[in-house]
């Protein structure tokens, strides 16, 4: 099992950048996928970008692509999420999540094992 803890989020105007963190520790962080998911009040947790264990794979949902920036320092056991030009739709809690296994990468919430309490990022307009 993996522990993981997200911090770096806050309140935002639109426009503005975030940088959330996602420190892990257990199991060994560094030969598994990590991805990072969201959660909107009143709505299904979604999908914001992955990236495999070398980071040599990396995707993003439609909506954050070309503004959000997902990157690993495995000497850290530590993903970011760098989060620019923040809109208020995407505020809600962000959560980081560790791969069920060292064969998985994917957009799925059903792919990931292990999940942080979750940051919230609130953009206000």
């Amino acid at each position: 099992q993996v522990q993981l803890v997200e911090s770096g989020g806050g309140l935002v105007q639109a426009g503005g950048s975030l940088r959330l963190s996602c420190a892990a520790s257990g199991r060994t962080f560094r030969s598994y996928t990590m991805g990072w998911f969201r959660q909107a009040p009143g709505k299904e947790r979604e999908f914001v970008a992955a990236i495999s264990w070398s980071g040599s794979r990396i995707v993003y949902a439609e909506s954050v692509k070309g503004r959000f920036t997902i990157s690993r320092v495995n000497a850290k056991n530590t993903v970011y999420l760098q989060m620019n030009s923040l809109k208020p739709e995407d505020t809600g809690v962000y959560y980081c999540a560790v791969a069920a296994s060292t064969l998985r990468f994917g957009v799925g919430a059903l792919e990931y094992a292990d999940w942080g309490q979750g940051t919230q990022v609130t953009v206000s307009s």
